[in-house]
């Protein structure tokens, strides 16, 4: 059965520094991004395009989304098939490129999964969920890039 949901955010630019738009140097990239009942969160661009490095920019929420979205799916097909997970992290890494146009697109992302497991009897299943997991991920069903996930499993002592 296929069900639909639904998603709402706002997002307000707030880097008028007075004049616009009028020119590329004038304004700031800042934004808020809201989202009913949560905590507001701080945007701006990359510095590259002249952002503020302290918040967070669409190029790192596009790679935290998609290495969030596997340790969701990851932790799930794990508590259906008997393994115990105890610790996760993940270093995740995007490799962007842009255009002489100005265009840019993301070339991959490369998630880095190091899990903790209860037993060593689940190590082996362990490893092997990553790849349910990347099958059920909706992020990375909804990207048109390569997301590949390298993940070590580490027993519990």
């Amino acid at each position: 059965m296929t069900s639909h949901h639904s998603y709402a955010i706002q997002v307000e630019w707030t880097g008028d520094r007075g004049t616009g738009t009028d020119h590329y140097r004038s304004y700031k990239r800042d934004h808020v991004i809201r989202i009913a009942g949560k905590p507001d969160l701080f945007g701006s661009s990359d510095l590259t395009f002249r952002g503020d490095p302290s918040r967070h920019n669409p190029e790192d929420m596009l790679v935290a989304a998609l290495s969030a979205c596997h340790m969701m799916s990851y932790l799930h097909v794990c508590a259906i098939n008997g393994v115990v997970v105890t610790a996760y992290i993940d270093n995740a890494t995007g490799t962007m490129e842009t255009l002489p146009d100005g265009s840019g697109r993301f070339l991959e992302v490369a998630l880095h999964p190091e899990v903790t497991v209860r037993d060593a009897d689940m190590a082996a299943k362990a490893e092997e969920l990553h790849h349910r997991a990347h099958e059920l991920c909706f992020i990375a069903n909804s990207v048109n890039f390569p997301v590949r996930c390298k993940g070590e499993v580490i027993v519990e002592n």
